[in-house]
């Protein structure tokens, strides 16, 4: 007769012994070995506002050799021991593929894209100035030049009264 705790065992998982809360998500991040990233989302209850809103849930599980989930799968993961610091969760089922996955993905892409561009005008003008012809680019400007080659700024000639006049206004500051 198997006992209450060999039932709770999987097969695949060694001598893990599965315990705690059952979740279902979507992987997110299948990089590491022999574990992903999974991802659900959840309602969160706003009490100012007396409304929900949406807040996602990313969790770390191991990924057994004999699920061996992939990005983009619907699985179902269940607590267990803690397995390192940020990993307490062991991917037990896996479920289909998430529909229009590679699309979302490929949509948040092509935003981070126009959001770099929008932050950045200045590299774009940049760009735009390489691939401007040469001589456009490497003209000097005047601040630039030497002093020889700007050219001098003329004096005002200041225009001298006719002697007439000088006669005439050195009698009326005399009288």
């Amino acid at each position: 007769m198997k006992t209450e705790a060999e039932n709770k065992q999987q097969p695949g998982f060694d001598s893990l012994s599965l315990r705690g809360r059952t979740f279902r998500g979507v992987v997110i991040n299948d990089i590491m070995q022999k574990t992903v990233t999974v991802e659900w989302e959840r309602r969160k209850r706003n009490k100012k506002y007396e409304r929900y809103e949406k807040k996602r849930t990313r969790v770390k599980a191991h990924n057994p050799e004999n699920i061996n989930a992939k990005k983009g799968d619907l699985v179902e993961i269940q607590e267990c021991r803690p397995l390192s610091k940020t990993k307490s969760f062991v991917v037990v089922k896996k479920l289909g593929e998430e529909r229009l996955f590679a699309e979302r993905e490929k949509s948040l892409e092509e935003s981070k894209v126009k959001q770099k561009k929008a932050e950045h005008p200045a590299e774009e003008k940049i760009k735009e100035e390489l691939e401007l012809p040469i001589s456009s680019k490497f003209t000097e400007p005047e601040i630039l030049r030497k002093p020889e080659e700007v050219a001098p700024e003329e004096p005002e000639k200041i225009e001298e009264a006719p002697e007439e006049e000088k006669a005439e206004e050195a009698k009326d500051e005399g009288s």
